[in-house]
């Protein structure tokens, strides 16, 4: 079975703009979901709800794709998760190196998704030397010691950085030495890495900032809301008299 280490996806190559690249896996989320309940061809709407974009935006996507649809039947649900999978180098094996067995590793060794999207967790590295040998996920972890050995055995280029903030760059900087070239970082720190090196970066405390920054604005929305209701008079129903110098003023005047 290729390696990751030998085979690239061709998106850049092919000119797919990265916004398009990032909504891929939400569409092969959506379609993997159909594909299991054997559905075989769906709208180009049904679909973009699914993945929650505009059926527009989707449309558009999938033309760099060269995936066009039927008009009145819709897309092949089963060779859209193979065009996508195809696209994102889904179709090979793509072996991974955790680096940071703590919670947050240990959560990611345990997670069961990896295998079935073509990612292979090849080793469990921590630096804690009372870690090593320790079973997690059903593998044994390994010291930092074997990073490189392990990187060159397996043919890693993707590797995942769970550790703490401030030992985080040395890893990322031992990683990409080794021939790592595309790096998963949960560590609360921003990665000083040379071009060539892709970096996606997962803040949790960021994300949660992010809402909390929402739940405050809606909720002063509200209040302001409120305060208003509280100094506006109310509107006078629809055909009630409004009192004039006079007395009351029909609602409607005679003509």
């Amino acid at each position: 079975m290729a390696t990751g280490r030998t085979h690239r996806p061709a998106t850049r190559s092919r000119g797919i703009p990265e916004a398009t690249v990032a909504r891929l896996p939400l569409y092969l989320r959506a379609l993997t979901a159909l594909s299991e309940r054997s559905v075989p061809t769906v709208s180009s709407e049904e679909l973009a709800a699914a993945a929650g974009v505009n059926s527009a935006k989707l449309r558009k996507d999938f033309s760099y794709l060269g995936s066009y649809g039927t008009r009145g039947v819709g897309y092949d649900v089963e060779y859209l998760v193979y065009q996508i999978s195809r696209e994102l180098g889904l179709t090979q094996d793509w072996p991974v190196v955790i680096v940071g067995i703590g919670n947050l590793g240990a959560a990611l060794a345990n997670y069961g998704g990896f295998a079935s999207r073509g990612f292979r967790v090849a080793a469990l590295i921590d630096a804690d030397p009372a870690m090593a040998g320790k079973p997690v996920a059903g593998m044994p972890v390994q010291h930092t010691d074997e990073l490189e050995k392990i990187i060159e055995e397996n043919g890693v280029s993707i590797g995942v950085i769970a550790t703490p903030a401030g030992a985080a760059q040395q890893v990322s900087e031992r990683l990409i030495a080794a021939g790592v070239t595309s790096i998963l970082n949960f560590a609360p720190t921003v990665l000083q890495v040379p071009e060539g090196v892709d970096v996606r970066k997962v803040d949790l405390s960021i994300e949660l900032q992010i809402l909390a920054f929402h739940e405050q604005r809606k909720a002063g929305d509200a209040e302001a809301a409120a305060a208003a209701a509280a100094v506006l008079p109310p509107r006078a129903a629809e055909g009630t008299p409004r009192k004039g110098p006079d007395g009351d003023v029909p609602a409607v005047m005679p003509a």
